[in-house]
């Protein structure tokens, strides 16, 4: 028997057209308001004429800096909600309630200055438009050669032809491409179309407008099912011509998702189970902001996150590790859309797969409902997002059940998934939807009709937070400051100013110590800067002092995220984070030997050119006792080859400020922090904050022109080649020390500057760093030595275990001596 918590929706009743639209005067404008609350009621805010306008005029800069800097020092207040009454109705008929359950659950809180309860206005029918209805009428009946009754009906079979129409330009990209995946793109038509023509808030007009709407495709590769409908909405990244240009060199319809590629795309997608964290991300995003900005009288953050899975993402674990987080967070407005057609690549997923997804996900804390089938039967697709937009305390689970390849003769099986059909299969699939006498890639004129009244919507209604936004602006400039700070990029400036600096009198720390110095003074000047540790926050030292936990309904406005023991999710949820917009800046706290379970999380960030402060502590065996299990060796090496990703190991306190220097000031590339959990033996003498962005500089050298050898280390192996070349340095010999604390910023300086740093006819050259040697030969050359670790360390004390290894001073020392003999 199933729960009674499960909602299970499989008729055509109750189930009612979406409309969110406001309605408008010649005099003012009722603006719609959502506030979370347990308690909604309808009313209507009555904004002044003169108050309406387009755009959010900028405030003059010193008073927004002053402003600002006010509110930064200030504790974050527990946001006092309003005591609402009820007003919802689930008890509605198909015929007759529609628009007022959709007011009901769409647009829940309106506040008006009056006591007027004047209801909203629908909006307007396309089929007031005579010519459009009849051109309707005419295509439906040579699909559908039986009488139309009523516009109700008649909207019905327009969404179902416009279905039919995203099938076959999904069968016409593949056939044409020769390549993609079709089976989950015609599987999901009625899904995807029914969000973007009846469900979603967007602007394709405008794609970055800030309160749309979020959508996540974590089954990327069904990404052509994502072009279509961007295509069709109006999106000027999606043309017929790249529909044409499916997975072709340049084309902006790559194979999966890229949101660096085609602008309406969120979030990078592909392998299964990251969207799922990154819809995550992006909730807990909108919460957090909702809840420091939203006013009991007026909400300027108040959008949803949708995300489609498929089967394989449900067996990924970040998927169950940001579901179970999701549901802990309470994030209400996000609704995971399960795509239950029972196909993996290999077959059927009985092959590897018996429980109950449904059920799992309902365990976990989430609203569950099950649509037995959507082919053919919308409504109850549409019935089960009322009651996701109803539901208050719990994200919602939307198990949909569809036929993979719908319409093809691979329909069912995983033969499906992806690859082209043959042309009788083709010849066949036109036939059964009438559209066997139309060319490829022909889109009926009334779809882009049809599609276009959601993006006028979308219009209307950025205009009208436009509007919000003025007025808000006028009642509570501090904050309207900062959100407007954010809406920008997050920083004040001089920000870079108030990290600290060290000389070398200071009592010395480990790198991690100076991490977390770094980062509570960064979080005082930096309103976006949010983020938390895997259940290390001690040990990482990565913990915002006196700005709350994130955790719902107590505190969401904290920007301390507790993410357990839940690395990947971490990672894919940071990623949702720093590409939801609003100046928010995450950073991801652990031990660097646990990237290793995140390192996929951290490859999409780096494709994804999101800007992730990765915080990785305990980096080298010097951490010690723990032994090997947790004493990273190669992760160096393999980070390092992630493409655009910045890696510092700083030495010291300075350049562990340098590192938070550049990586705040990449918005649009990830960094990676490696810290040591021992302490360094001193503040290395000539390190520098504002040379880390370097990449690799000079610290010390006593030559007057080349020297004899170059010592170059990283991290808190810097300290050993100082204190070598001081040994050298007093029996006469030309020593040069170098630290190369970001090799990816020192590779991307000119040539001039890297031959004054590493001088080409300088071949004596010694390296030294507690990891693996991998791909220090490009550095010290044919003729240099590296120090470095090919085994996995060793339990015990960290001095012991540096000795075992070599990481001594007198073993840089006598290396060098033996390059130098030579």
């Amino acid at each position: 028997m199933r729960s009674a918590a499960t909602c299970h929706y499989s008729s055509l009743h109750a189930s009612p057209f979406f409309t969110n639209t406001c309605t408008h005067f010649s005099s003012s404008v009722l603006l719609p308001l959502r506030v979370s609350s347990p308690k909604p009621k309808i009313t209507l805010l009555y904004i002044h004429p003169l108050l309406y306008a387009p755009t959010f005029p900028p405030r003059p800069p010193q008073k927004r800096i002053m402003a600002i800097s006010n509110l930064l020092f200030k504790p974050f207040p527990t946001l006092n909600e309003p005591k609402l009454t009820i007003q919802t109705n689930r008890s509605y008929s198909y015929h007759s309630n529609k628009l007022a359950l959709w007011c009901n659950f769409r647009c829940k809180n309106s506040i008006r200055t009056d006591n007027n309860t004047t209801p909203r206005s629908k909006q307007p029918s396309l089929f007031k438009d005579q010519d459009y209805k009849v051109s309707w009428q005419e295509e439906l009946k040579r699909a559908y050669p039986f009488e139309i009754s009523d516009e109700e009906y008649l909207q019905e079979l327009v969404d179902k032809r416009c279905v039919e129409n995203v099938r076959m330009l999904i069968v016409d990209s593949v056939q044409h491409a020769k390549a993609g995946h079709g089976g989950m793109a015609l599987g999901m038509a009625e899904i995807a179309y029914f969000l973007y023509r009846h469900a979603m808030r967007y602007n394709s007009r405008n794609p970055k407008w800030f309160n749309r709407d979020r959508f996540v495709l974590s089954a990327g590769h069904g990404s052509l099912l994502h072009y279509v409908c961007l295509h069709l909405a109006g999106f000027q990244s999606v043309q017929i011509e790249d529909l044409k240009r499916l997975c072709k060199l340049g084309s902006r319809t790559p194979g999966h998702p890229e949101n660096g590629v085609t602008e309406g795309i969120e979030v990078t997608t592909g392998p299964l189970g990251q969207g799922v964290a990154n819809a995550v991300g992006l909730a807990l995003a909108e919460a957090h902001l909702a809840a420091r900005f939203n006013k009991p009288d007026i909400a300027i953050v108040d959008h949803r996150t949708y995300c489609i899975m498929g089967d394989g993402c449900s067996m990924e674990g970040i998927s169950n590790e940001a579901a179970s987080l999701a549901a802990h967070w309470k994030l209400h407005k996000l609704t995971l859309i399960y795509d239950f057609n029972h196909n993996t690549i290999d077959g059927s997923t009985d092959l590897a797969v018996s429980e109950d997804i449904s059920a799992r996900f309902e365990a976990l804390g989430w609203n569950t409902i099950i649509v037995d089938n959507t082919q053919g039967n919308i409504q109850a697709f549409k019935s089960a997002l009322i009651s996701a937009h109803s539901e208050t305390e719990k994200p919602t689970f939307i198990r949909v059940k569809t036929r993979i390849g719908k319409l093809s003769k691979k329909e069912g099986t995983s033969k499906a998934h992806h690859g082209t059909f043959d042309e009788d299969d083709v010849k066949q699939m036109k036939q059964k939807v009438k559209w066997d006498d139309r060319e490829p890639f022909h889109v009926i004129p009334m779809v882009y009709r049809e599609m276009q009244a959601q993006t006028d919507l979308g219009g209307r209604l950025e205009q009208e937070w436009n509007s919000k936004l003025y007025y808000y602006q006028s009642k509570y400039p501090e904050e309207a400051a900062e959100f407007e700070l954010l809406l920008a990029d997050g920083m004040l400036p001089g920000w870079e100013s108030s990290l600290p600096k060290w000389s070398m009198s200071d009592p010395v720390d480990a790198t991690r110590g100076y991490s977390g110095k770094c980062l509570n003074v960064l979080a005082k000047v930096l309103p976006g800067l949010i983020g938390g540790s895997a259940d290390l926050a001690s040990s990482n030292q990565a913990y915002l002092h006196n700005l709350g936990d994130f955790k719902q309904p107590d505190s969401p406005w904290g920007r301390n995220i507790r993410y357990g023991v839940r690395e990947h999710a971490m990672a894919g949820i940071s990623n949702g984070l720093a590409l939801h917009g609003g100046g928010l800046i995450p950073f991801a706290a652990t031990f660097l030997v646990f990237s290793d379970y995140m390192k996929n999380s951290i490859r999409l960030s780096a494709l994804s050119r999101a800007g992730v402060i990765y915080i990785m502590t305990h980096d080298s065996i010097g951490l010690g006792e723990d032994g090997p299990t947790h004493q990273p060796v190669e992760h160096l090496a393999g980070l390092r080859a992630v493409p655009h990703l910045l890696l510092f190991r700083p030495a010291d306190g300075n350049e562990t400020a340098g590192a938070y220097k550049v990586a705040v000031e990449n918005r649009d590339v990830p960094s990676l922090i490696a810290l040591s959990r021992q302490k360094v033996a001193t503040n290395v003498e000539g390190t520098s904050t504002d040379a880390v962005e370097k990449g690799g500089y000079i610290i010390s050298d006593n030559s007057e022109e080349l020297p004899e050898i170059i010592l170059i280390g990283t991290g808190s192996e810097l300290c050993l080649c100082e204190a070598s070349a001081n040994v050298l340095r007093n029996e006469g010999r030309r020593v040069r020390v170098v630290s190369l604390v970001c090799w990816r910023l020192f590779d991307r300086q000119p040539r001039d500057y890297k031959e004054l740093v590493l001088p080409s006819n300088v071949s004596k050259r010694v390296s030294v760093e507690a990891g693996s040697p991998l791909g220090w030969k490009e550095y010290v050359g044919d003729e240099g030595v590296v120090i470095g670790i090919d085994d996995f360390g060793a339990s015990g004390p960290y001095s012991e275990v540096f000795k075992k290894y070599g990481f001594t001073e007198e073993n840089v020392t006598q290396t060098a001596k033996s390059l130098l003999s030579k």
